[in-house]
């Protein structure tokens, strides 16, 4: 199963639990981070760890960006990473 590489790219978050520049790699388990963050971000993840090629700008790509579901506070952006 390929692994997903998690960056944060900006971060306002309430709770101080994501900080922009952390890296998170998702193997099997799921990352230290909120429920909110990775319940918006899980089926991205998932679907990467498939196979797929998610729409990303003009083209398919094995990436994705997306926002906090509390006001976009934070943004991260995933990608698969080589083994």
């Amino acid at each position: 199963m390929p692994k997903v590489r998690l960056s944060v790219t900006k971060s306002a978050c309430r709770e101080g639990t994501c900080r922009a520049g952390d890296v998170f790699i998702v193997d099997t388990l799921c990352p230290p981070l909120c429920h909110e963050l990775w319940h918006a971000m899980y089926p991205f993840v998932y679907a990467l760890q498939n196979g797929a090629q998610l729409d990303y700008g003009e083209c398919r790509s094995p990436q994705f960006d997306v926002r906090c579901p509390d006001d976009g506070r934070v943004e991260v952006h995933g990608e698969v990473i080589p083994d």
